[in-house]
């Protein structure tokens, strides 16, 4: 029934905020934010018409309009395979994405590789289904926001800056190249931290490694409750073979190493059942689950611990050519090895520093380490791991450990990271090895 002419017309007040525009932040008391006000959804909408109109067609938005998912070729030009299965699986994360914008996604790479090209089709996409998204270059961002300094300026700093913080969707491409001044940097930060703080989809593109990126910036990044970070390996997708970079030699080393683990899958891991008792069993059943889960979403640590022969190192690999046939990096190196492969760079010869080496190591996407323990324990290889591990624990960088040894008999300073269960998964096995073992119980049963 419509109201008559002389009755004002009523409007349907916001379940969520009461008509007030704005919901206190969803966070524990204590922490730094607690009792924050955040726009409420029916704000950001109402606020989305006024960006739109502010900022033009999404920002730097009309220059990339060609950019588009029809456009983007997600197998590369005459890339390797390895690649290429790396550059669809980024292609499909952007898809993903740009369907159902929640979280935050951090596309990473060198110059050329697409993440400026998947980016823009996230935005393009948004814009096609009217969603309101705002994408730009940071040096550009901050160049609008200065802007609003001059006398000259149409619109107010506080406004321009709570459009960029609020916009329902908000792609920063380049982040790192803008100079990092104090003020750039605190802008930056409190740009993220609103949206980390108030969950609204961010898309960022870098060809930075993220542990370059200022601290205070790369805490919201490494969140992964919140975000999904992409590595795209290929250098120049457009480039074809002339464009590939030159594989270092220690990656070389890892596929060389997995070269002779390459029949060591989940698929034909043998969980020994009806061989063991059933304690020991369960045990590598349990390692098993453990692997093949950080297999499909590697984070944090994961220790797999047990005997000789008992199959760590088959879960390791497992998890190593998983990763790879998925085009996802990951460095596989036994830890006598990765040590032997670091002195060598101390040699006249070396063609690699071993800065460059030692780095490639302890920011690897994904590194795995086998055998722990093993290693002879000189002062100078016991500081390496310490560098390493200590690096990754903090970074909370992704990282697969086995070892036989007790946890007793390792290096402190390692043991006490391996032993943190808010980051460390353990995965001991408690079965023997496959390798001498008592005769399967069912075979001795046909026997008789």
């Amino acid at each position: 029934m419509n109201p008559s002419p002389s009755e004002p017309e009523v409007k349907e007040t916001c379940p969520i905020c009461k008509g007030l525009g704005y919901v206190r932040a969803d966070v524990p008391v204590g922490h730094p934010d607690f009792g924050t006000l955040i726009p409420c959804t029916c704000r950001l909408v109402e606020m989305a018409a006024r960006r739109i109109e502010a900022w033009g067609a999404g920002g730097d938005l009309q220059a990339l309009a060609r950019m588009t998912f029809e456009t983007f070729n997600p197998e590369g030009h005459s890339l390797p395979p390895d690649k290429q299965a790396n550059l669809r699986w980024a292609y499909e994360e952007a898809r993903v994405f740009a369907e159902n914008p929640t979280g935050w996604l951090v596309l990473k790479g060198g110059y050329g590789c697409g993440k400026t090209h998947l980016a823009a089709a996230i935005a393009n996409r948004c814009v096609e289904r009217g969603q309101p998204v705002l994408f730009i270059t940071v040096p550009d961002l901050l160049d609008h926001l200065r802007a609003t300094y001059a006398p000259t300026s149409s619109i107010a700093y506080g406004t321009r800056f709570e459009e960029v913080r609020t916009v329902p969707v908000l792609i920063l491409d380049d982040l790192g190249t803008e100079s990092s001044t104090p003020w750039a940097l605190e802008k930056l930060f409190q740009i993220l931290n609103y949206r980390y703080n108030a969950h609204l989809p961010t898309v960022i593109t870098t060809n930075h490694e993220l542990e370059e990126i200022s601290l205070q910036l790369r805490s919201r990044l490494v969140d992964p409750d919140l975000v999904k970070i992409v590595s795209i390996i290929a250098l120049d997708y457009r480039g074809g073979m002339g464009m590939e970079p030159v594989r270092s030699d220690l990656s070389s080393m890892s596929l060389h190493s997995l070269s002779l683990h390459s029949q060591r899958a989940f698929e034909t891991f043998d969980l020994r059942q009806g061989e063991l008792a059933r304690e020991e069993e369960e045990s590598l059943k349990e390692a098993y689950d453990k692997a093949r889960a950080f297999a499909e979403n590697p984070r944090d640590w994961l220790l797999i611990t047990g005997t000789y022969g008992c199959g760590k190192t088959h879960l390791a690999a497992a998890i190593a050519n998983h990763q790879i046939a998925q085009g996802r990096p990951a460095l596989f190196v036994a830890i006598p090895d990765l040590l032997d492969h670091l002195r060598a760079a101390f040699n006249p010869q070396s063609t690699v520093t071993f800065d460059k080496r030692f780095e490639e190591v302890r920011r690897a996407p994904l590194l795995i380490l086998d055998d722990l323990g093993t290693e002879s324990a000189t002062p100078w290889a016991r500081e390496k791991l310490y560098q390493i591990f200590d690096y990754r624990y903090n970074a909370r960088l992704p990282t697969v450990i086995t070892t036989a040894r007790w946890t007793e008999e390792i290096d402190p300073r390692l043991a006490t990271r391996m032993l943190d269960v808010s980051r460390c998964t353990p995965a001991p096995i408690t079965a023997p090895a496959y390798r001498g073992g008592a005769p399967r119980r069912k075979a001795a049963r046909r026997r008789q």
